[in-house]
C-alpha cells in the first residue's frame, strides 16, 4: 500500500466514534507502528485534528462547551474526580500541571465514559499521575454538553472536596 493510500485509509478509519490504536492501524496497513505514528504526524501537519486517547487515535470533537476546572487531591481521589466529570456528561480532554522547572505540562486523556475511566485507572497503576508533581494541584479541560452539566461537575467536586479554591 502506498503512503497516500495508507493515509486515506487512516483518515477514513478515524471517522468512527471509537479510537483506533496505532497497532491496529499498522496491522490494517501492513506496516510498522512507527510508520503509522509518522503518518499521524503528517496528517496533523496537514490540518487534520487528531487526538491521542488512552485507547488510540480519533478525530477531534468540536461540539459542546469548553470549560476548565482546577482540582486538588491525593491519589485516592483520582477515580472519584474523573467519575464526577464523565457521569455528568462531560469529556475530560486533558490534565495540566504547572511545573516549576518545565512550565506547563499537559497529558491527553479524552475520557468520556466510565469504561474510559476504568481503562485509564488500570494504566495508572503503573505510573504516577502528573498531579503528583504538584502536590495534587492540577487543571482539567472539559468538553461539556451544557453549562448545567459543568455546574453539576463543579457541585460534585465541591462535595468531594476536590475543587481547588485557594
Amino acid at each position: 500500500m502506498k503512503a497516500e493510500e495508507r493515509r486515506k485509509l487512516i483518515r477514513q478509519t478515524l471517522t468512527s466514534q471509537q479510537p483506533t490504536s496505532a497497532t491496529t492501524l499498522a496491522e490494517m496497513c501492513s506496516v510498522s507502528r512507527q510508520v503509522i505514528v509518522g503518518d499521524i504526524a503528517l496528517l496533523r501537519a496537514a490540518g487534520l485534528e487528531i487526538v491521542a486517547t488512552p485507547r488510540g487515535y480519533k478525530l477531534g470533537e468540536h461540539s459542546g462547551l469548553l470549560r476548565t476546572v482546577a482540582c486538588v487531591h491525593d491519589g485516592a481521589g483520582l477515580e472519584a474526580e474523573l467519575l464526577a466529570m464523565v457521569d455528568n456528561g462531560c469529556t475530560v480532554i486533558d490534565v495540566v500541571v504547572e511545573h516549576p522547572l518545565y512550565g506547563e505540562i499537559t497529558g491527553q486523556l479524552q475520557l468520556s465514559s466510565r469504561y474510559d475511566v476504568q481503562q485509564f485507572l488500570e494504566k495508572a497503576q503503573c505510573a504516577a499521575p502528573l498531579s503528583s508533581l504538584t502536590k495534587g494541584v492540577h487543571i482539567h479541560n472539559l468538553r461539556c454538553p451544557s453549562e448545567e452539566a459543568f455546574q453539576r461537575v463543579r457541585e460534585r467536586l465541591t462535595a468531594l472536596e476536590i475543587l481547588y479554591d485557594p
